[in-house]
């Protein structure tokens, strides 16, 4: 009877023993097939290898030759923590109810793609090599993090008085202007299309003759009382001017007595605030080729000396270099803790370190 019993004993624990050991092995197993098709899991959630491998195939599209090991391995680990950061982000807004709908998705779809046409814009959606989807799904992420910033971190600043004077005290030679500035915008219209334009209209001049059309009609559109922001931003041809109205920002008096081409210089100095130049010719600072044609205006001119706290524009500068500031701080800050409190596994990190101890 005894011996009856520990025979039972013994085959119950060799069951038991090898229960266990198909447990592990089968863990074993499907831990190597999560650290290849899922490169990382936050609170359960996988990160899937193909998502990774489309956002590099997005990043080094147009590369004239694929990164060697390393980089890519750099660049795949980046995209990774992006997206975990965005996932992270996902699941804080569902909390909080602050998921973008489909409704504000589909509004800033149609915002972004309204200065294209439908094949332009399918052109370059191939060109990163995403779909609408892709796309969409990704502005779904976009808004949904602006909307838990907004109400965790941007809602909650406030820059008072008290901090403003105390900037303005530690700076004032910052608001002593040595010599006068000039505020200015321009529009410019080029004899070559740029790849890298992208106005509002999609408007390109393909030729000298298009050019010189093109600058009367907007020309008119000024003379006509068209705000001269909008025409910049629907019409000129200026890759680093165009989207923000044709703001040039402040130039110095010096820079521009300094500039080479004379028939610019002459207009501009010539202006009074809110006045708009002649057609002029846009010349190539380093090769003194003329490119296209450009339109000035001088928004306002700033005297040399002193500004003081008083003046509206130092306050909004003051201002909107604090909360700039403070904005940043505060969202790196809110990323550590949201990230503290997740629950992160990254695989591809993993497999890295274990590869080089190899």
């Amino acid at each position: 009877m005894l011996n009856s019993l520990n025979l039972r004993r013994a085959a119950l624990a060799a069951a038991t023993a090898l229960a266990l050991v198909m447990a592990l092995a089968l863990a074993a197993c499907n831990k190597e097939k999560t650290a290849g098709d899922v490169m990382a899991e936050v609170n359960g959630k996988k990160i899937l290898r193909s998502e990774v491998d489309k956002y590099y195939a997005n990043q080094t599209a147009g590369t004239p030759q694929p990164p060697a090991a390393e980089q890519a391995q750099s660049l795949r680990l980046s995209i990774l923590r992006e997206l975990i950061d965005n996932e992270i982000m996902m699941q804080r807004a569902e909390k909080l109810g602050l998921l973008a709908t489909d409704e504000e998705v589909e509004a800033k779809f149609n915002e972004i793609k309204s200065p294209y046409t439908q094949e332009d814009f399918d052109k370059r959606l191939k060109t990163r090599n995403i779909t609408v989807e892709d796309f969409k799904r990704d502005l779904r992420r976009s808004l949904t993090v602006d909307k838990v910033l907004n109400k965790e971190i941007k809602s909650k600043i406030n820059i008072s008085d008290t901090d403003v004077k105390a900037y303005y005290d530690a700076h004032k030679a910052e608001f002593n202007l040595v010599e006068p500035q000039y505020h200015l915008q321009q529009i410019v219209v080029t004899f070559h299309p740029d790849p890298r334009v992208r106005n509002l209209k999609n408007s390109k001049a393909q030729n000298e003759a298009e050019a010189k059309r093109k600058i009367q009609e907007l020309v008119n559109r000024l003379e006509s009382g068209e705000d001269f922001a909008t025409v910049a931003m629907n019409w000129s041809e200026d890759p680093q001017t165009a989207s923000n109205g044709g703001d040039m920002g402040y130039m110095p008096e010096s820079a521009l007595k300094g500039n080479p081409d004379t028939t610019t210089r002459s207009a501009v100095l010539s202006l009074k605030p809110g006045q708009v130049s002649s057609v002029l010719p846009a010349v190539d600072a380093n090769t003194r080729q003329s490119y296209g044609y450009r339109i000035v205006r001088l928004e306002s001119k700033e005297t040399a000396g002193q500004r003081e706290l008083s003046d509206p524009r130092v306050l909004q500068s003051i201002r909107e270099q604090l909360r700039g500031r403070r904005e940043q701080l505060l969202k790196e800050a809110y990323y550590e803790a949201v990230r503290d409190d997740a629950k992160i596994e990254n695989y591809y990190a993993e497999q890295i370190l274990k590869d080089s101890g190899k």
